[in-house]
């Protein structure tokens, strides 16, 4: 793959298949290249938390935009993959944040709704789809609520019933698919993929999340790591720190991968 066309061609088809689309996050360009070599990566995604965290920024569009897309299109240019970027709201303008992304390489992106009223996070969406039309990119956007995650105490019958609202309502103005980010049992899933489609829901893998068998087998299109993938480096850079300041070594089986 060469272009962004035909990137962008190969990672929604990835989202089509039954088969499920696993997506290991990547935050640099060293992290993209391992990732990509790993067998059975077909596609790979940033996070906007580890972006951030590298830069030394909090999460939720703190850090510039132009260091966003100058850091994702590093990624983009280190392999030879599909690669989606989290690109949180849009940066306050989700169709020009899409339209430098697709310029650096990006076929796909995540964006949040951040709970916005509804017209206004379709008009978001509708700018992105927008962007990528406008580039000749049949670009994956991938339409994030926040129900879940910030549901605090309210009904879950209200937010299943406010996230399936949002997500027609995102699949209706253009989106590939729709991200519902959250530790979400089994009944929550099948409800969404029931109401949206197969192949249409989008899961985050955290810890005691649904296994990837299940999530295939009820017809999630793909499931991603988010920050967690940046956690694991970090727990083992972490452990390392603390086992030679007590006088050990590098662990058995360290592989030289830079």
């Amino acid at each position: 793959m060469t272009t962004n066309v035909e990137k962008a061609q190969e990672l929604l088809r990835l989202h089509q298949v039954p088969e499920l689309l696993v997506v290991v996050n990547v935050w640099d360009a060293i992290t993209a290249r391992v990732v990509a070599d790993a067998p059975g990566t077909k596609a790979l995604a940033t996070a906007s938390h580890s972006i951030s965290a590298a830069y030394g920024y909090p999460d939720g569009e703190q850090i510039p935009r132009d260091l966003m897309i100058e850091a994702v299109g590093r990624i983009a240019a280190a392999v030879d993959l599909p690669v989606s970027a989290d690109l949180e709201a849009g940066y306050g303008d989700a169709g020009e944040t899409i339209s430098r992304a697709i310029d650096v390489g990006i076929v796909g992106a995540n964006l949040e709704d951040q709970l916005r009223p509804l017209p206004d996070a379709v008009r978001a969406v509708e700018a992105a789809v927008a962007a990528g039309e406008k580039a000749g990119v049949p670009f994956v956007l991938n339409a994030r609520t926040d129900a879940f995650i910030k549901a605090g105490d309210k009904d879950p019958a209200a937010v299943l019933a406010d996230a399936i609202e949002r997500g027609r309502a995102y699949l209706g103005a253009g989106a590939a698919t729709f991200f519902c980010p959250g530790k979400l049992d089994e009944p929550t899933v099948t409800a969404l993929v029931e109401a949206l489609g197969p192949q249409k829901v989008n899961l985050i893998g955290v810890p005691g999340s649904l296994s990837l068998a299940d999530a295939g087998r009820l017809g999630v299109a793909r499931v991603s790591y988010g920050p967690w993938s940046q956690n694991v480096a970090l727990t083992a850079l972490a452990s390392l720190a603390e086992d030679v300041y007590s006088g050990g070594a590098l662990p058995e089986g360290t592989r030289k991968l830079n």
